[in-house]
C-alpha cells in the first residue's frame, strides 16, 4: 500500500478478514482489558497482582483475561499454585497501543463524542453534542 495523502492502490480485505479485525477490536474495547495489557507490557502478572492494580474483583479480572486469551493476546503458565499471565505478542501489542495513542492525538475527542460508542452516552442514546 502506498500513501500519498490518501489511499492509493489499496485492495479491500475479504469480509472474513474484516470480521476477524472487528472481533479483535471488540476484544480491546473494554478499558479494563486495555489496562491489563498495559500492565502485562511490564512483565508477567498473577491475577492477584492485576486485581490489586485494577481494583476489580478477582472474577472480573479472570473474565477479562479469558477474553484476551481467547483473542490470542495473552497466555498463561503455571508457577507453583499460581498462574502467571503474559502477552503473547508483546512488541505487536505495544505497537498497536502506540498507533492508537497517535491516532487519538490526531482526532482529539471526536471518538468520545461518537453516538454509538463514545463516553458521552446515556442509556442507549448519546447525549447531544454541545
Amino acid at each position: 500500500m502506498t500513501m500519498t495523502g490518501r489511499l492509493a492502490d489499496v485492495s479491500l480485505p475479504e469480509p472474513e478478514a474484516l470480521s476477524a479485525a472487528a472481533c479483535l477490536f471488540h476484544g480491546l474495547s473494554d478499558p479494563s482489558r486495555l489496562t491489563i495489557l498495559q500492565h502485562l507490557l511490564t512483565g508477567e502478572h498473577r491475577v492477584v497482582d492485576l486485581v490489586g492494580h485494577l481494583g476489580l474483583a478477582q472474577s472480573t479480572v479472570s473474565k477479562h483475561l479469558a477474553c484476551l486469551r481467547d483473542c490470542g493476546l495473552v497466555a498463561s503458565r503455571p508457577q507453583g499454585r499460581a498462574t502467571l499471565w503474559s502477552l503473547s505478542y508483546e512488541s505487536e501489542v505495544l505497537a498497536l497501543l502506540s498507533v492508537a495513542e497517535r491516532l487519538l492525538s490526531l482526532t482529539g475527542d471526536a471518538v468520545t463524542l461518537c453516538p454509538d460508542h463514545g463516553t458521552h452516552r446515556t442509556g442507549t442514546r448519546a447525549e447531544a453534542r454541545p
